[in-house]
């Protein structure tokens, strides 16, 4: 086309965190597109979960709808493409399992407060390399140490490359640098409107893994993809503006700058936090990360510029006040873990919840919370099942659909035998 592409990539977010979609030609994509209401019912593995809310399972699977706006279709990182991330409904309605669904409805709430949520994410990731057997190994970066840039720490120049496809698809990437483990990195997204920044990181989960496979490397969000190293965190910044654009977690006549409603919106999260990890950290894998004293997100308090708590608040104040929540990893669903976070927030606020105090201690070997999150997947979904508030401000479909097909994946977790296993009894028993 004269334009500049001749496809659309259409895509929109599943349960799952994965990229669903279609190529359609250019002259087709006003059309949109069509797929199996089964696609609700799967897991990483293809596995069904019969009867699983959304699939209606028991009319035979029939079709959705992704529909977008072609004024929406953006610049992606694919030649002669542009992509979109699209809406999902069925007879006109909105899915009531959709990730994207969940969010447009938490940003209505708050804009029923006259309030508009701004938000920017913060993904950590670690790169893996062919091992020569058919799997994969860290990638080998001798040169790598925390907040380091170059080819030292990124010798195969994955950095460059992602930087390069952020600028042409206009992912607005704000900072990169290596982290406390090799080889891990940060990517920073820049702040925006919650809905175009949850966009935003949705696509750039996409992009990165796609460069770095073209480059034959392995690009994973995993939260704790290797035992001997750190976890990979999702950090959530967020904050509020009025009619005016002003920020109102900002109050300069407070003596720590922070008004009435981020101390409420505090409270939310801490009053949900143990139900909010069945969201925001929605894999087996997640809670080898959310651990005491590993920086995770793991209590549930709240500090100034704080590492070691859930819900930090950095030093600035003014317009560039906000409140970063660290539970989540990268295998959250961007959506719906932005969601769930303002929406927990919202709870706070209408409830006028107390934070109690910061957190005094270090985090590390001392600590003045008690509470943390459940200990596995399992016992999250119960918790989350049982906080009846924050599943209905979520979607309660939403919430269903999902417990079911992750304790499916907790079921065949528990039925599998490890290579930890066989490592630790095979040789004796």
């Amino acid at each position: 086309m004269g334009d500049g592409f001749d496809r659309v990539r259409v895509l929109w977010p599943d349960h799952l965190g994965l990229a669903r979609g279609k190529y359609v030609p250019a002259i087709l994509a006003e059309k949109g597109t069509h797929h199996c209401t089964g696609t609700w019912s799967l897991g990483y593995d293809r596995t069904m979960t019969p009867h699983t809310v959304g699939s209606h399972w028991d009319e035979g699977l029939p079709d959705f709808d992704a529909v977008y706006e072609m004024a929406e279709l953006r610049p992606s990182w694919e030649e002669g493409t542009r992509v979109v991330v699209a809406d999902v409904v069925r007879h006109g309605q909105p899915v009531s399992v959709a990730p994207r669904a969940a969010l447009r409805r938490a940003v209505a709430e708050w804009r029923d407060l006259g309030l508009e949520p701004q938000v920017g994410m913060e993904f950590e990731a670690y790169v893996f390399e062919p091992d020569g057997a058919g799997g994969w190994r860290p990638a080998a970066t001798p040169g790598a140490f925390v907040y380091g840039t170059g080819p030292g720490v990124d010798p195969y120049g994955l950095v460059d490359a992602v930087w390069r496809a952020c600028n042409q698809s206009q992912i607005p990437l704000e900072s990169v640098n290596s982290e406390y483990d090799s080889p891990q990195f940060e990517f920073t997204l820049r702040y925006g409107e919650a809905l175009r920044a949850a966009d935003d990181g949705f696509l750039f989960k996409v992009l990165a893994r796609e460069v770095a496979h073209r480059m034959g490397l392995l690009l994973t969000f995993m939260g704790k993809p290797l035992s001997d190293r750190g976890g990979s965190g999702l950090h959530i910044n967020f904050s509020f503006t009025d009619a005016t654009g002003q920020n109102v977690i900002n109050d300069p006549s407070a003596p720590d700058g922070l008004s009435a409603l981020a101390r409420h919106a505090i409270g939310g999260l801490l009053d949900h936090h143990r139900s909010l990890a069945g969201l925001c950290a929605p894999t087996v894998n997640a809670y080898k990360r959310l651990r005491p004293a590993s920086l995770s997100g793991y209590w549930a308090n709240w500090g100034y510029d704080h590492r070691g708590a859930t819900i930090r608040v950095p030093g600035e104040r003014g317009a560039a006040a906000r409140l970063e929540h660290r539970l989540s990893d990268g295998a959250a669903v961007v959506h719906t873990a932005v969601a769930a976070v303002l929406q927990a927030a919202l709870l706070g606020v209408r409830a006028e919840s107390d934070p109690g105090p910061h957190e005094s201690g270090n985090g590390l070997d001392t600590i003045d919370a008690t509470v943390g999150v459940p200990a596995s997947l399992a016992q999250a979904l119960d918790a989350l099942e049982g906080d009846t508030e924050l599943v209905t401000a979520v979607g309660a479909d939403l919430v269903a659909q999902h417990v079911a097909v992750k304790r499916t994946e907790w079921e065949r977790y528990m039925a599998a035998t490890t290579d930890w296993e066989l490592r630790e009894y095979l040789p004796f028993l």
